[in-house]
C-alpha cells in the first residue's frame, strides 16, 4: 500500500485567508510552515490512485506530486476518483474542481450522498461537464478497485451534519474513519481526520493496524476558546482533543502502530514545527504527519 500525505490542515489551511493569528502569521512570514487541507491520496492498482477527500486544493494537491499528473495521453489521468470522510466543505468543494475528469468513481456514505446531491446538488452542477458515479460506502471491507489489491471500509465516528445539511435527518455516519487493507502485503491504515468520539469499532480497528492517523484539529479542548474566536471547546465543536484527559494521545500511546497526526488547526501550536508539544508528542512515540510525506505498508 503506498500512501501520499496531500495536506495536514484544518478547514481554511495554514495560513488561513482572513486570519492573522500567531499561526497564520507565522505561517506567512516562514513558508516551510504552510499547510494545505487535510487529504490523502491512496494507489489503488499500478495506473490508479483514490484522493481521500477533495479539498478546496486539490489542483495545486494534485500538480505538486508527479504521480499523479495526467499521461501518457493527453487527458488521461491517473486520478480514479475520491473516497469521502464527511461532506463538510473542506473536504467535498474539491470535486467541483474535477468537471473536466471524463468520469469519476465517488465512495461515500448515504447521508453524505445526500446532502451532496441534495443540498449542494452536485449532480445536477456536474452532470453537463462530467459522469459520476456513487458507490456506497460500506462498513464491511469492499474493494477499493475490481481486482486491485486494496480493501475499504468505513467506521463511524461522528453524527455532525455540516452546517448547510443541519437539518438533515440524524446518522451515525455523517463522519466516518477509513480502514484500508492490502491483501498483498497484509498492511493496514486506519485515517480517521475529523473525531468527535473514539468508539469502540475504531479502538479495534486501530488496535490491528500497522498506521493511524488522526484528527489534530486542537492541541487541548481550551485551546478555540483561548484563541478567541468561538466559546466552544474543541470537544463542543466536533473535535477530540490531542492532549488532556479525553484527548486522543493517551489512546495512541498504547497503540503498537505508527501514529501520526492531521488536520490542524490554525490556531494549534503543532503548527510551528519548534513547539515545545512536539518534544511532548515525540517522547509519547507520536508523529505529525507533513504535508509531502510518503508512507508505505
Amino acid at each position: 500500500m503506498l500512501l501520499r500525505v496531500l495536506g495536514t490542515a484544518a478547514g481554511g489551511g495554514l495560513p488561513q485567508w482572513n486570519c492573522a493569528c500567531p499561526g497564520c502569521s507565522g505561517a506567512r512570514r516562514r513558508p516551510q510552515r504552510v499547510r494545505r487541507h487535510a487529504s490523502l491520496a491512496v494507489r489503488a492498482d499500478d495506473a490508479r490512485w483514490y484522493l481521500v477527500n477533495a479539498t478546496p486544493d486539490i489542483g495545486d494537491q494534485i500538480e505538486s506530486h508527479p504521480e499523479l499528473h495526467p499521461g501518457p495521453g493527453p487527458r488521461d489521468t491517473p486520478v480514479a476518483g475520491i473516497v469521502l470522510t464527511d461532506a463538510e466543505l473542506d473536504h467535498t468543494l474539491g470535486i467541483a474542481r474535477l468537471r473536466e475528469a471524463r468520469a469519476l468513481d465517488v465512495l461515500a456514505t448515504g447521508p453524505v450522498r445526500g446532502a451532496l446531491l441534495d443540498r449542494l446538488r452536485l449532480g445536477d452542477i456536474l452532470g453537463p461537464y462530467t459522469g459520476i458515479t456513487w458507490r456506497p460506502l460500506s462498513y464491511s471491507p469492499q474493494p477499493l478497485v475490481e481486482g486491485g489489491p486494496l480493501e475499504i471500509s468505513a467506521i463511524p465516528v461522528a453524527a455532525k451534519r455540516p452546517r448547510y445539511a443541519a437539518d438533515d435527518a440524524a446518522a451515525d455516519d455523517w463522519v466516518v474513519a477509513l480502514r484500508l487493507a492490502d491483501r498483498s502485503t497484509g498492511g493496514t491504515l486506519v485515517y480517521a481526520p475529523a473525531l468527535a468520539a473514539w468508539p469502540d469499532a475504531l479502538q479495534r480497528a486501530a488496535a490491528e493496524a500497522d498506521c493511524v492517523i488522526v484528527d489534530g484539529t486542537f492541541w487541548d479542548d481550551e485551546e478555540p476558546r483561548r484563541a478567541g474566536f468561538t466559546e466552544r471547546t474543541s470537544t463542543g465543536m466536533g473535535h477530540l482533543p490531542i492532549d488532556g484527559p479525553g484527548g486522543t494521545a493517551r489512546l495512541l500511546r498504547r497503540l503498537g502502530a505508527r501514529c501520526l497526526y492531521t488536520h490542524l488547526n490554525n490556531t494549534n501550536p503543532l503548527g510551528d514545527p519548534a513547539a515545545e508539544e512536539y518534544k511532548i508528542l515525540a517522547e509519547w512515540g507520536i508523529e505529525v504527519a507533513a504535508d509531502g510525506m510518503v508512507i508505505e505498508l
